[in-house]
């Protein structure tokens, strides 16, 4: 079987629940669904370019699962993940963007066989995301905020970039947050955020190949006001943000 040609490839975008990507499969043309590995993905067009819609669901096997398929299956060239995180970082507030550079696991210790947080067989503790891909989604991000698409909630929002750690518990306690950054900051990480899935999806696409970026908006501090109105930020300011983002980085493809 002869190659896809690259202008038929489709750009794989993920996200973790349904309400952060709604706003993108309503404008997608020409829907179709494909179920595969019990997991629901949407092909189609946006804004002009093919692209799978999927749901990584929670956490990083399940994330892990949905990224390898979506090469496998449906020969992605590149990956895209959009969705939100607890801010960790100083500066980094409700309502910013985060463009991850890279990823670190931030619960896995493999020690004493391998230092803690490295990745065994690896060699390595942080996943880099795509260059190229990651300053375009970053760029986009920017463009989306300058043109008014932020949230009138969060007037003085920014856009960060940097490290994102992955871990499959949901951190929402102010000890567990401090500790957390304190232990990876201390260990020569500086992390910005934190979520569940990201250095998964990160770790499959090296595996593969496939260029990887990710855009996470910050719901909260990652403290104990982590629950606090979440439906409401991922349906009103989070899918928001996702679209405008989304619609600009399929532009620069």
């Amino acid at each position: 079987m002869s190659p896809t040609p690259a202008s038929t490839t489709p750009t794989a975008i993920l996200s973790a629940l349904l309400q952060e990507q709604q706003g993108l499969m309503e404008l997608l043309h020409h829907p179709r669904k494909v179920t595969h590995a019990g997991r629901d993905f949407w092909l189609g067009d946006l804004h002009g370019r093919p692209v799978v819609l999927a749901l990584s669901k929670i956490g990083k096997v399940a994330a892990a699962t949905t990224a390898t398929a979506l090469i496998e299956r449906f020969g992605v060239r590149r990956m895209v993940f959009t969705g939100v995180a607890g801010g960790v970082g100083a500066g980094v507030n409700v309502g910013d963007i985060v463009v991850a550079s890279d990823f670190v696991q931030h619960d896995l210790d493999a020690s004493p066989l391998f230092p803690r947080y490295e990745v065994p067989l690896y060699g390595r503790t942080r996943f880099d995301t795509d260059p190229a891909l990651t300053a375009l989604l970053f760029n986009a991000a920017s463009e989306a905020l300058a043109h008014g698409q932020a949230s009138q909630a969060f007037p003085n929002a920014r856009v960060h970039q940097g490290l994102i750690a992955s871990g499959d518990r949901f951190v929402s306690g102010a000890g567990e947050s401090r500790a957390l950054h304190d232990a990876l900051t201390g260990a020569g990480h500086p992390v910005l955020a934190v979520e569940m899935e990201g250095a998964a999806v990160a770790q499959v696409c090296l595996d593969y190949g496939v260029p990887f970026a990710a855009v996470r908006t910050i719901s909260d501090r990652a403290d104990d006001s982590a629950h606090v109105d979440f439906p409401k930020f991922v349906e009103e300011v989070a899918s928001r943000y996702a679209h405008a983002i989304i619609e600009r980085l399929l532009g620069r493809l």
